[in-house]
């Protein structure tokens, strides 16, 4: 799969990140895992440690197989780097499957790579999303291009966009992301979704960190053009993402609840369906004798009531009615029709 329409039916990605924990074979079980379940495309992250980490003491907390691990950032990131042979084999697999590829650079180095690897799109994380120059870098690819937006003001958001499409970038879609791990139902709010679309004029979609599928279908819901969800094929595997990360039947669950949605979302045009119609004529009311009535009655308005089917006059219809004449007799429930009179 390589076409990426923004405008196009939601985009369901897996994000594996860091979750192979170094393990090739990991990584390839993960894939195949996650294309089987129903995602439309495959994310990892090619980054260099010592891009974003220069001291080498700082520590990270996190769950891991139910206990609290406390190691250093680099220690965590540097085994679970890819190198370019790997990410390579793992481009490779995911057209094998039809999935999109696409990873998060944390470098110009790291965005020619991907370039190089024919990659069909780009993502920039939130923690990039004030380093103006690796947009721009991303811009001049031409590639569609991701930006997540966790713990961005607007002015930030702004300042990316701008720099983005002065540097001559091509398809842009914004995602709205809460850099919270799992991220609460409370602090989600999905209502700036819309408010980034209408701000920006540009499709917009969710890099979701809650646990569950609820905020994601919300999502769509809201217009919401893509759906990025951690996943693992494990819980229990250690590391640092795993314990909050979509199993696969929760990808499955995903992708066929964001399929439903799009399918009810259907069409803002005012009217009835096609399907409606049998049931307007069935179970609208149209204007009927409330007794039965003579040849040369004139109707009142105590002569007229309103029933099943609706095939007649509608209840407006009264109006008109009252007044007028019978050119024959009518029984009790027949639907008046201007022939009547």
């Amino acid at each position: 799969m390589t076409a990426i329409d923004f405008n196009g039916p939601c985009l369901v990605a897996a994000e594996i990140g860091v979750n192979h924990n170094g393990d090739m074979d990991l990584a390839h079980a993960m894939i195949d895992s996650a294309v089987d379940h129903g995602a439309h495309a495959v994310k990892f992250q090619n980054y260099r440690t010592e891009d974003f980490l220069h001291d080498r003491t700082l520590t990270y907390e996190y769950t891991s197989q139910g206990k609290t691990v406390v190691e250093t950032q680099y220690e965590m990131f540097k085994r679970c780097e890819l190198s370019s042979a790997q990410l390579t084999e793992l481009r490779e697999h995911c057209e094998a499957r039809d999935a999109l590829f696409f990873s998060t650079p944390t470098s110009a180095d790291g965005v020619r790579q991907l370039v190089e690897l024919q990659s069909p799109l780009l993502k920039n994380g939130s923690d990039y999303l004030v380093d103006l120059p690796l947009i721009e870098e991303m811009a001049r690819t031409g590639l569609p291009t991701l930006i997540s937006t966790g713990m961005a003001t607007l002015g930030e958001i702004d300042d990316a966009v701008r720099a983005f499409r002065a540097a001559g970038g091509g398809p842009l879609a914004l995602l709205h992301c809460t850099s919270s791990y799992p991220t609460k139902p409370e602090d989600v709010h999905l209502r700036k979704i819309p408010a980034l679309a209408a701000a920006f004029g540009c499709p917009v979609g969710l890099s979701d960190h809650t646990a569950g599928i609820e905020a994601a279908l919300g999502a769509v819901a809201l217009g919401a053009c893509f759906v990025e969800k951690h996943f693992t094929t494990d819980r229990n595997l250690p590391g640092p993402d795993h314990w909050f990360s979509a199993t696969p039947d929760e990808l499955r669950a995903l992708v066929d609840g964001v399929s439903a949605v799009e399918r009810a979302l259907g069409t803002s045009a005012i009217g009835p369906t096609a399907t409606e119609e049998a049931g307007r004529r069935s179970f609208r009311l149209s204007c009927v004798a409330a007794h039965d009535l003579p040849a040369g009655h004139t109707l009142t308005p105590d002569d007229i009531a309103f029933s099943r089917p609706g095939q007649g006059m509608p209840p407006k219809g009264k109006q008109w009615l009252v007044g007028r004449t019978l050119t024959h007799a009518v029984v009790d429930g027949h639907v008046l029709t201007p022939e009547d009179f």
